[in-house]
């Protein structure tokens, strides 16, 4: 189950612990598009790490003060939207590494266990934390090789909806062109020795991803599974004739 993770929006615990007692290991949540405020963010980080669960963390924005936060407040790694080519990329992941790899501020707390640090803390903070650059704009495609080459990177994700609109393509649909981006992803991805990981919501998806080495796939959002299982509530009741 470690390969397959849910997307979260929304800082439901009780959805967590479902998740948890299901099998589910790893989350990716939203901070850019949901609900997560910080204290909520500090509490929800705090639960997961206490549950044993990998969370990467899909930042606000692709600034130092928003990348440091979720690492500061305890997150495995961070998902950095809206980057540009490589150069813009070399400047925004900086953030999430420590000297003299990068440029993230150091602050103690939860991922220090509240303690002063050893001498070899940054390093292997540094390798423990995971920093993903999402590839959804027309720049990052056309340099993904380059982004991968950034020491700062440790691997990609894709965001397909936003990549076809910045293509010019309008709604996501897993056709031959979104295929095609992806594709190239995967197979920079694998050249340069590094993971990708793959929103993949239908099972075309994931048989997409699995056969092009996808080392984790983001198998439902939390608002998908609530729909499915309200949208299957109701379809038992129909069958039931209890609803008309």
């Amino acid at each position: 189950m470690d390969r397959l993770a849910l997307w979260m929006s929304h800082p439901h615990f009780s959805y967590v612990e479902m998740a948890h007692l299901c099998g589910f290991r790893t989350l990716v949540i939203d901070v850019e598009h949901g609900t997560f405020d910080l204290p909520d963010l500090d509490r929800f980080l705090a639960f997961t790490k206490a549950k044993g669960i990998s969370v990467l963390a899909k930042v606000l924005a692709p600034t130092t003060e928003a990348i440091q936060q979720v690492l500061d407040f305890g997150a495995d790694g961070v998902i950095i939207p809206h980057l540009l080519g490589t150069e813009h990329t070399r400047a925004v992941t900086a953030a999430a590494k420590f000297p003299m790899r990068g440029i993230r501020s150091y602050s103690g707390g939860r991922p220090a266990g509240y303690a002063r640090p050893s001498s070899s803390y940054f390093d292997e903070e540094n390798r423990r934390t995971r920093c993903y650059a999402m590839i959804e704009t027309a720049e990052s495609l056309a340099e993904v090789e380059g982004i991968l080459g950034l020491d700062t990177v440790d691997g990609l994700f894709p965001g397909p909806s936003d990549l076809a609109l910045a293509r010019g393509r309008g709604a996501y649909a897993f056709g031959d062109a979104d295929r095609a981006d992806l594709a190239r992803c995967a197979r920079a991805a694998r050249a340069a020795g590094k993971p990708w990981i793959m929103p993949a919501w239908t099972a075309a998806e994931r048989e997409f991803a699995l056969a092009e080495g996808a080392a984790q796939l983001v198998v439902a959002t939390q608002t998908m599974v609530v729909r499915q299982g309200l949208a299957g509530t109701l379809d038992a009741l129909k069958r039931e004739a209890v609803l008309a």
